[in-house]
């Protein structure tokens, strides 16, 4: 991600974003230009939100792609490859929601390192995420990290072979069908 040098507020930030060919993401007054995708990060996305559409289908659970916004506050604005919310209240605003229980990004080399520090530290802020989960595009390899009752993490990494299960929406699913049809 390579960040616009200049602090903006909120509001420009937002109208930088809406009048934009590209997505931006918004963390502390920085505004940060995402890079694009490969078409193994696009694949393994796809997979996922394949799973877990079927699994929500007719709940009051809403399951968004990249092209939705988190936002905690003036704090950040994330596009998580994708998420889910079952809160009623994140139906009110159509572009940014505020209330998921599960967040999962697909890394990749330019953003691994901060996907896995500073945005799960700002993550961490939304109460209403229970889990949080990283899938590497090199490898099968998926690590979900998990709120517990106390406000602690904890996190489950899965590999090959391996069943994943994504509690905060009770779904199971073995590690192949993340990785399915890669090139």
């Amino acid at each position: 991600m390579i960040a616009i040098p200049n602090q903006i507020d909120p509001d420009e930030y937002l109208l930088l974003d809406r009048n934009s060919n590209t997505r931006h993401e918004y963390r502390h007054g920085l505004v940060y230009a995402m890079a694009g995708g490969s078409d193994n990060h696009a694949r393994i996305a796809i997979n996922l939100l394949s799973s877990i559409n079927l699994h929500l289908r007719g709940t009051a659970c809403r399951l968004y792609n990249g092209d939705v916004k988190v936002n905690y506050r003036d704090e950040f604005y994330y596009y998580p490859d994708l998420f889910v919310t079952c809160d009623p209240r994140d139906r009110e605003n159509r572009t940014i929601k505020r209330y998921p229980k599960l967040i999962a990004e697909v890394l990749s080399d330019s953003t691994k390192d901060f996907d896995s520090d500073l945005k799960f530290t700002d993550y961490q802020q939304l109460n209403s995420l229970e889990e949080y989960v990283l899938i590497s595009q090199d490898t099968q390899q998926v690590e979900c990290r998990r709120r517990q009752p106390d406000n602690t993490w904890t996190t489950t990494i899965y590999h090959e072979g391996d069943r994943i299960t994504l509690s905060s929406i009770s779904l199971e699913l073995d590690i192949a069908e993340l990785y399915l049809d890669l090139d």
